[in-house]
Parts: structure tokens; C-alpha cells; sequence
């Protein structure tokens, strides 16, 4: 019996490119959570902070990013959510 395969063409293909840390280009050890105009590249319009793949941060970086902006949050600096 033949075993039929079903393929996708609409599959999507994944670029991964090569990127490096913005963070570590520019030589920053840790991020403040008063640096708001830093922290707002790392989120997303609605309020989400968004993910390691789409920013490009390295590991380190984007845990540091990550406290930050919830310090910030609960601070009162940034909002936790936006409605537009």
C-alpha cells in the first residue's frame, strides 16, 4: 500500500539571521529600571514585553530587561497595559 504524505505549501519558512545583542554591542552590564526610554524598545504596543527572539537580546540581557520593566511597572514609570 501506498503511504501518502500530505505537504504544506503554505508553510511558512523561518529566517533565522544572525543578530547580536543590541545591549552588549554597546557595552551596557545592566539595565535600569529608571531608563525608560530604554525599556520602551523591549515592549510592545499593547504593554507585553517582548520575547528574546524578536529583540535579539542575549539570554542575560533579556532577564535583566525583563526585572526592569516589572520594577518599572510597579513603580508606576510604565504601564502595565495600553489600550490602543
Amino acid at each position: 500500500m501506498a503511504q501518502f504524505v500530505k505537504r504544506n505549501k503554505n508553510k511558512k519558512k523561518l529566517n533565522k539571521r544572525l543578530s547580536t545583542c543590541s545591549l552588549c554591542a554597546n557595552g551596557i552590564d545592566e539595565v535600569s529600571y529608571l531608563d525608560i526610554y530604554r525599556l520602551k524598545k523591549f515592549v510592545s504596543r499593547k504593554g507585553k514585553i517582548i520575547s528574546r527572539f524578536r529583540s535579539g537580546n542575549c539570554s542575560k540581557h533579556q532577564r535583566n530587561v525583563t526585572r526592569a520593566i516589572k520594577r518599572a511597572r510597579i513603580v508606576a514609570l510604565m504601564p502595565f497595559s495600553s489600550t490602543e
